[in-house]
């Protein structure tokens, strides 16, 4: 039994959430809470797996929450989030600070898409109620001992010889946002290829993300437009709700962003990505699939593969959910599993053919 206690300020969210949860005989509400401080006392009691909780409330709002949770108690937290830019920016700078996922806060009973987002709260609630947080801790530079190996993987560009890939794309989604951070944050300036992302997100936030992700990259990230051209060193974040992909052109390469599929399960789709880079630069690719439930990707690397590609799987040990790194595992298409922190210096040593 998956235990949960929902912290909102509004007794109609709290109430809708718990129905929501409810109707899956494995998840039980254990407790709700009106604000952050009533909340965080219902966690030290009832010690759930994991915690709804909303971002704007009165006596302590859910950022302040958030902290003490992380610090005291670990464990998943998915965020209620408005679809709003200030919701947005909320809801990053709260998954930099330890929360999981985020569930839009769409929930009136005459949404059309309330099927949809049940479905989706109660499986996010399944996918993170085994992960185990370790608390956060002011962390402390210590120099290696003698002789000892790096932490990470360099990320030192090599003298350019022969031929080298110039085209990564990665996809991503629950757990993601905090993951692709850390990686583009790791890259060096003189990254050479341009990277293509398919983040599960909606359209509100992949605006914010871009801009929060060009803050601390050394690389220039934006939200990709439909027609521009691609170039290296760039990042391009695929809108919400519209795919990304690329178009070669006799002499450079254009992006397309497009709402067709419209059937796609998800909005942007890893897998259209991903089969759109390998169908357009075949060898020259690089996908990378991170953290985030379900298969999303998997279709798209059999392509890329198939292209001459190469593919990297963000390890079990470090996803938020190992879902869709998992899926091309299993299917033997992964050529390297690689942990969070080392991605960026795979990413680089990738690029050499």
């Amino acid at each position: 039994m998956v235990t949960v206690v929902v912290v909102d300020d509004s007794a109609f969210m709290r109430k809708a959430i718990a129905t929501m949860l409810e109707k899956d005989p494995g998840i039980k509400v254990v407790a709700t809470a009106r604000n952050g401080e009533e909340g965080l006392e219902l966690i030290r009691r009832h010690q759930p797996d994991v915690v709804t909780l909303d971002i704007e409330m009165p006596k302590m709002d859910g950022l302040t929450a958030l902290r003490h949770i992380m610090m005291e108690m670990p464990r998943p937290v998915l965020m209620i989030s408005s679809l709003t830019t200030e919701g947005a920016e909320a809801t990053l700078k709260a998954m930099e600070l330890g929360a999981v996922d985020f569930i839009p806060k769409q929930l009136s009973r005459v949404s059309l898409d309330i099927i949809k987002i049940e479905e989706d709260l109660r499986n996010k609630i399944r996918s993170v109620a085994g992960r185990k947080l370790r608390p956060m801790t002011p962390r402390v530079a210590q120099a290696p001992a003698h002789g000892a190996a790096p932490a990470t993987r360099s990320t030192a560009i090599r003298p350019k010889s022969g031929q080298r890939r110039d085209v990564v794309a990665i996809g991503v989604s629950t757990g993601g946002p905090p993951a692709v951070q850390k990686v583009l944050s790791a890259l060096p300036a003189d990254f050479p290829a341009g990277i293509l992302i398919a983040q599960h997100m909606p359209a509100a936030f992949t605006g914010p993300f871009a801009k929060r992700l060009d803050g601390v990259s050394k690389l220039t990230v934006k939200e990709a437009e439909n027609g521009e051209p691609f170039r290296p060193g760039t990042v391009y974040i695929s809108p919400g709700g519209k795919h990304l992909r690329i178009a070669q052109k006799i002499s450079r390469i254009e992006l397309v962003v497009s709402e067709e599929p419209r059937e796609a399960l998800y909005k942007p789709s890893a897998n259209e990505l991903m089969a759109s880079v390998g169908e357009g630069v075949g060898r020259r690719a690089l996908g990378a699939v991170l953290t985030g439930m379900g298969s999303d990707g998997m279709e798209g690397v059999k392509v890329l593969k198939a292209r001459g590609g190469r593919a990297l799987a963000q390890s079990d040990a470090t996803c938020v959910v190992y879902g869709m790194p998992k899926a091309i595992v299993d299917a033997g298409l992964a050529d390297e599993i690689v942990d969070i922190d080392d991605m960026a210096g795979a990413l680089v040593e990738g690029l050499y053919i």
